[in-house]
């Protein structure tokens, strides 16, 4: 673990991140120390710990929120591969060229046999 020194409203903390991700460990404070400031800076909320609470409280929201949708999103396309007509059981390989060609004969019905 490699030690990272980053700056939340004006205060210094000493963090422990895995070695290759202070990238994202610094982009995630970056969007604390924003969310952090701007509570602070709405001017209803002084004390540190309130203020962190509050930024925890919307980013948990903000993640539970995007849970929900990801999940009616699933659900919805797990709904739509229900509803669609299941495909016709395909032939052993060495009969699928009869088969697809029995299927477009069929398709094409009175314009015509390909073969």
């Amino acid at each position: 673990m490699k030690q990272v020194e980053v700056q939340i409203m004006q205060q210094s903390y000493l963090l422990a991140c895995p070695e290759g991700r202070e990238s994202r460990l610094l982009e995630a404070v970056e969007r604390l120390d924003t969310a952090m400031c701007k509570i602070r800076d709405g001017g209803k909320v002084r004390a540190r710990d309130r203020i962190a609470v509050l930024a925890a409280l919307n980013f948990a929201f903000e993640l539970a929120d995007r849970e929900s949708a990801e999940l009616q999103a699933q659900a919805a396309a797990r709904r739509a591969e229900q509803e669609r007509p299941a495909a016709p059981a395909v032939p052993a390989s060495a009969d699928r060229l009869e088969h697809l060609i029995r299927q477009l004969d069929s398709a094409l019905g009175d314009d015509g046999h390909l073969i």
